[in-house]
């Protein structure tokens, strides 16, 4: 079905997750929150996908997004094991964090198009002008969503110096 092998199935399924995590954590939290138990599955789901697109990869931009993925995830979530970046920590964390979700939407909406409906794909080239706009659309949001993120972290961190002056805020 689909045109996917059993371990493009592996790869698709173990990475899908992802998807309704990163959405979840964006709703209630405003940034993909690595302590929380969804971050957690959020970064098992995309490690999951990240790996195995070398197995099932076709392009060799593939491997640029699974390799910058996982260093993307390893930095965000590592980044909070290092308290003396303070508020920076948590804006580098939720910067490579978002872009793991862009790196996973990207390919996941360009693979949609291209084998979907089953045996007439709505996209046949990579050119597209619907792929295209499609992917401009995902840069778009993220670009959105990084700002509205950002302003998030700067408002919280405010509130949290005037709630307690004299002592250094984390937000």
């Amino acid at each position: 079905m689909f045109g996917i092998s059993p371990l493009g199935w592996v790869h698709t399924l173990g990475s899908l997750p992802a998807i309704p995590l990163a959405v979840y954590m964006f709703a209630c939290h405003g940034r993909i929150v690595p302590q929380s138990a969804p971050g957690v599955a959020y970064f098992v789901s995309m490690m999951v996908g990240a790996v195995t697109v070398f197995l099932v990869a076709h392009q060799p931009v593939s491997y640029g997004i699974g390799a910058a993925t996982i260093l993307l995830l390893l930095a965000g979530y590592g980044i909070g094991l290092i308290p003396s970046l303070g508020r920076v920590g948590r804006y580098l964390e939720t910067l490579f964090l978002s872009l793991t979700a862009f790196l996973l939407m990207v390919p996941t909406v360009t693979e949609i198009l291209r084998r979907v409906p089953d045996g007439h794909p709505l996209v046949t080239d990579l050119n597209s002008p619907l792929l295209l706009g499609a992917q401009a659309s995902l840069l778009v949001i993220l670009i959105v969503g990084l700002t509205a993120q950002i302003i998030h972290l700067r408002r919280a961190g405010k509130r949290s110096a005037s709630a307690a002056p004299g002592i250094a805020s984390i937000e």
